[in-house]
């Protein structure tokens, strides 16, 4: 079994729900809402306007500036409209509105590009960056300007089948039931980086996938199954980094300043189906699963589907959910509209109960330490604390707050339950707004 990293915690990963759930293909609604934001970095320009007919794979936002990444038509159908609709982030983003017209037509001389054959790295980056791929563990990072940025730094391709978020079961899934796809769309990775070789990296809580996939492998040497300590935040990039390499990306560095790249099992996936199939990421599989869903299941959905349709899917709540969230329960997003559409980066949908919560009326720090012992990023949460309390900006940067990932581990083992993470969100504001303020003053 391979290395692992400081910190983490072992909480209950609740996986049993939907881990034995085959995928099920979700109907495409009467209309999806894709919203022009689907990535990290400068959103995308719509390319069409109210009453264009478009169809299923079409480019309909063209990507601006190096960090983003084009997007597509999940139906076929006519546009209602372009305008601002609210985004699972909470805010309202320009959207493409399209009724869907159940043909699931594509455009008669389609240019998609496909070539299975290709090896050439600047062909498949090219592929990747026009079938609109991102990070599809969470992060959404263009995953074209990943590779292009890696080229020449990277001596390690890791891809990261940790999938260490509690409930969430979605890449298991996807690597017990299409392995080869997932095999495949790894060697198209490595040789777009230039490469000779990859390590897939697993929790050892998948022993099926494990076992399904060195069997796969066989003898061949071009993929290497690292087995990993199931602990959370296992799956976080640079966490991962330091399990499989033992190399520890410095303080506001990026993983290929010490010779690695990480990508995703349904990365790999996606480029896969781009390469061999021409077809971009207008879909995603999701796992709808928590306490107050009544039949938890693992579900391919269109991007822009309403949330409720998957809630609907999974047999609606059980009772009255404390809270719905998109992602998992450590980093997830808290909706407060499940009208909400899918995006990209929608590995996830749980509705949770009440023992989900662990707030008090009073929280206090006890002094104990457990949040410093258990930050996987080498921080001082409970400083951290203090000084957002104090509006102490000087000493936030000093304790290095942007290298804070949000991964909760901090909160979860806090005994006296301070909002550890909310302040930490709340901090970071505070820090970018004094950081801007003093170099206007300079």
């Amino acid at each position: 079994m391979s290395g692992s990293f400081f910190g983490g915690i072992h909480p209950d990963d609740g996986k049993k729900m939907s881990e034995h759930s085959e995928i099920e293909n979700l109907p495409a609604p009467e209309q999806v809402v894709i919203p022009m934001s689907l990535h990290v970095g400068t959103p995308c320009e719509p390319l069409v306007k109210p009453g264009d007919t478009v169809f299923l794979g079409q480019k309909i936002g063209e990507a601006k500036g190096a960090i983003s990444a084009p997007i597509h038509s999940s139906v076929s159908g006519v546009v209602a409209a372009v305008e601002p609709r609210l985004h699972p982030n909470g805010k309202q983003v320009m959207s493409v509105v399209i009724l869907n017209d159940g043909k699931d037509a594509t455009e008669p001389n389609s240019d998609a590009q496909t070539d299975k054959a290709a090896r050439d790295p600047k062909a498949l980056a090219d592929i990747i960056r026009e079938a609109g791929i991102v990070g599809m563990g969470g992060a959404a990072f263009p995953t074209h300007f990943k590779i292009s940025s890696g080229i020449g730094k990277a001596d390690t391709l890791i891809i990261n089948g940790a999938e260490c978020e509690p409930f969430i079961t979605a890449d298991h899934r996807i690597m017990l039931e299409s392995p080869d796809e997932v095999l495949s769309g790894i060697r198209y990775l490595t040789a777009a980086m230039e490469l000779n070789k990859a390590i897939l990296a697993i929790e050892a809580n998948k022993k099926n996938a494990i076992a399904l996939l060195k069997k796969k492998i066989g003898q061949e040497k071009d993929i290497e199954i690292r087995v990993l300590k199931t602990r959370y935040p296992q799956g976080a990039e640079k966490q991962l980094i330091q399990a499989v390499t033992g190399r520890l990306v410095p303080p506001g560095g990026l993983p290929a300043d010490i010779g690695c790249a990480v990508f995703n099992v349904y990365t790999a996936w996606s480029v896969h189906r781009a390469v061999e199939q021409g077809i971009p990421a207008i879909d995603r599989i999701v796992t709808v699963s928590g306490p107050a869903i009544a039949d938890p299941k693992n579900l391919r959905v269109r991007v822009g589907t309403p949330v409720s349709d998957l809630i609907e899917a999974a047999g609606g709540f059980n009772g009255t959910p404390l809270k719905v969230l998109m992602g998992g329960p450590m980093m997830g997003v808290a909706l407060f509209d499940i009208s909400v559409p899918v995006i990209k980066a929608t590995n996830a949908i749980l509705a949770m109960g009440d023992e989900s919560e662990k707030s008090v009326k009073d929280p206090k720090c006890i002094r104990c330490g457990r949040c410093v012992n258990v930050c996987p990023m080498h921080l001082l949460p409970v400083y951290m604390y203090i000084s957002e309390q104090n509006d102490d900006m000087q000493m936030l940067d000093k304790l290095n707050l942007t290298d804070c990932m949000e991964c909760g581990s901090c909160a979860y083992v806090c005994p006296g339950r301070l909002h550890l993470v909310s302040s930490f969100r709340t901090a970071k504001v505070k820090l970018n707004k004094f950081k801007a303020d003093r170099t206007k003053q300079s």
